[in-house]
């Protein structure tokens, strides 16, 4: 949609978002920079100021109105009793006062965020103790911080319960950990990550502006909600529970504070409209289900809630606007699964139906938190098709097709050249088909990734797609590969290495052997047989890690057959942890005495030899 026809499409006089999102202030963290412990900047809200402006043709008005609202911040009350932390991450905290402290509810991305956040509450509020954490669902920016508002001790001593939903504990390690390298570098471009916070740069995504750069860990909950309807009582403080998932996550719910008249929905419903597939990568959510479940969560709560709050954006005050809003993002949902399936049945592709499917129709194509800053009409509709049909479109000339550098060679060859190729893109820049200029420069890029006329233009047309698009997460991923286009060669390779395992006490140690396997070169491997039984002490536990035909596989106990290992690794589960967190290495465990090898010694080494070291970073737009 156009600039001149989102202005007529829209109701820019409406004051209900700016109203809604200033109400309660209590106070400011001024300035709202919080540092790590070595002094360095975790968090800057203030770098998202010149938001304040008038919009510039640089960026979508739409988008920057939202990036406005999302990026004020400070302590707020929502009700007496309960506030929320904005603007101090990519989330939004919730304090709910008790008989005798506090329940925090998504402690943000970094502990130090979190403590920054309890500290300005406290503050104003008194010095009260957190008796309670609350996970709403699986995503990193809803129990990173923890450990900034509550401590191991205190949780394991029983001081502080822990409550996450059914499923928390697998789902929050397994997208993190087994596709985690390549959904961070992509989540660098989709949250703009490299780039500027700035008119021509990043202005935020629509849910939130950025993620902190902190301290990241997780506790294990002490409390599983297993059922629609369970109560929860701590501290004083009731809480009714809605289990959703495979919504916007796969472990997600929501939750009424029965007393207070305050109904919490995660990230089920939005001010915009959210991902059944987001651009960095995940399993693909069931749209049908999101639905069902918000029409589930009028039917349980809207009669009984005064307020609405989520893990972003900002409260929805009223009962008649909570119940319009919580069902017309069911009716987003529903529609973009409904209509996609229709016209896949019809015969249409995925690219086919999203330009069939540009906008919402009636009121909510005029509902401001419909509109797709975070998700988009799109790519939802693509993530539908997926889920039903897959990567594949059925036209039997897309089953075999050669990968993007060999595809491209060949269109340059037939285009004359590559310098050929880059005049007839600029003629497609020049009639504003911006779209396929940028399929066709890509072609020359992959051919010849070091074309510095085609580097020059596909930057140049990522920037002019990236200011027009009211998507945030678009535009952060068009002016990303603007930046990399734009970086000098050597700074657009592949970088890989050794990461800190943050969350390593957290994870089970199948789930440790589990990342092993998918980081295992399998041609490499193919040529090994090794068997290593490892014998924990504390907690006592037993595996066998089983290498055959370029697989690693975990056993518990002893191998199948009874074949006998290697090789035998007694330790701790604490001194695993800290070879994963990188403050010792196994060498140095078995040298301090923290572990011990028996039989062949060449065994450990040898697997760790075959791991790959995941990717920190790797180019997207070149190849």
């Amino acid at each position: 949609m156009s600039k001149p026809e989102l202005y007529a499409h829209l109701d820019w006089d409406d004051p209900t978002d700016l109203e809604n999102a200033t109400r309660g202030l209590v106070a400011r963290l001024d300035p709202c920079v919080i540092r790590g412990a070595d002094g360095r900047v975790v968090w800057d809200n203030e770098r998202w100021s010149f938001l304040e402006e008038d919009c510039p043709d640089t960026a979508n008005p739409s988008l920057w109105r939202q990036g406005r609202l999302n990026a004020l911040d400070g302590l707020f009350e929502v009700v007496p009793g309960v506030y929320q932390i904005r603007g101090f991450d990519v989330s939004q905290m919730t304090i709910v006062e008790g008989d005798t402290g506090v329940i925090v509810i998504d402690p943000l991305v970094s502990a130090e965020c979190a403590a920054a956040g309890l500290a300005l509450y406290r503050e104003h509020r008194g010095d009260r103790p957190v008796t309670g954490v609350v996970y709403s669902h699986s995503h990193t920016d809803h129990f990173g911080g923890v450990l900034g508002v509550t401590t191991r001790a205190d949780v394991a001593a029983g001081r502080v319960a822990v409550i996450a939903p059914a499923g928390f504990m697998q789902h929050a390690v397994s997208e993190n950990v087994f596709a985690g390298p390549a959904m961070l570098c992509r989540a660098t471009y989709m949250y703009g990550g490299q780039l500027q916070a700035g008119p021509e740069g990043a202005i935020g995504f629509g849910l939130a502006q950025a993620g902190s750069r902190g301290s990241v860990s997780l506790i294990p909950p002490t409390t599983t909600i297993t059922y629609t309807g369970e109560e929860v009582t701590v501290d004083g403080v009731r809480m009714e529970f809605q289990l959703t998932p495979g919504t916007e996550a796969p472990s997600e719910m929501n939750l009424l504070f029965a007393d207070r008249g305050v109904l919490l929905v995660a990230e089920n419903a939005n001010h915009t409209l959210h991902n059944v597939l987001t651009l960095r990568g995940a399993e693909v959510r069931d749209a049908q289900a999101w639905a069902g479940y918000l029409t589930e969560t009028v039917q349980l709560f809207a009669d009984r809630s005064d307020v609405l709050i989520g893990s972003h954006n900002w409260p929805t005050w009223g009962r008649a606007e909570l119940t319009a809003l919580l069902s017309q993002q069911r009716d987003a949902y529903a529609y973009l699964h409904d209509q996609t399936v229709r016209l896949m049945n019809r015969g249409l592709t995925s690219r086919e139906i999203a330009e069939e499917l540009t906008e919402f129709p009636g009121e909510l194509g005029r509902a401001w938190h419909a509109r797709g800053y975070y998700g988009s009409l799109s790519h939802n509709s693509k993530a539908v098709y997926q889920r039903y049909m897959g990567w594949f479109d059925g036209n039997p000339a897309h089953l075999w097709q050669h990968p993007p550098q060999e595809q491209g060679r060949r269109y340059v060859e037939l285009l004359g050249g590559a310098d050929e190729a880059v005049a007839r893109a600029e003629g497609y820049v020049d009639s504003d088909d911006l779209r396929f200029a940028a399929e066709l420069l890509s072609h020359v890029l992959f051919a010849e990734p070091d074309h510095a006329g085609a580097r020059t233009l596909q930057a140049e047309v990522f920037t002019r797609l990236g200011h027009g698009a009211e998507n945030g997460t678009w535009r952060n991923f068009y002016l990303s590969g603007a930046t990399e286009l734009r970086r000098p060669a050597d700074k657009r390779r592949t970088i890989t290495g050794d990461s800190k395992w943050t969350m390593a006490p957290a994870l089970s140690t199948l789930q440790i052997f589990q990342s092993w396997a998918v980081r295992l070169d399998g041609p490499r491997a193919a040529a090994h047989r090794l068997v290593l039984r490892w014998e924990f002490t504390d907690p006592a536990e037993s595996w066998t890690l089983l290498l055959a035909n370029g697989v690693l596989t975990p056993i518990r106990g002893e191998a199948v057959g009874g074949e006998q290992p290697q090789t035998v690794i007694m330790l701790t589960r604490a001194a695993l942890d800290r070879v994963l967190l990188g403050a010792t290495t196994f060498a140095e465990a078995l040298e301090a005495g923290a572990m011990t090898v028996e039989g062949d010694t060449k065994a450990l080494p040898t697997l760790l030899d075959l791991l790959e070291k995941p990717a920190l970073a790797f180019p997207i737009a070149l190849p």
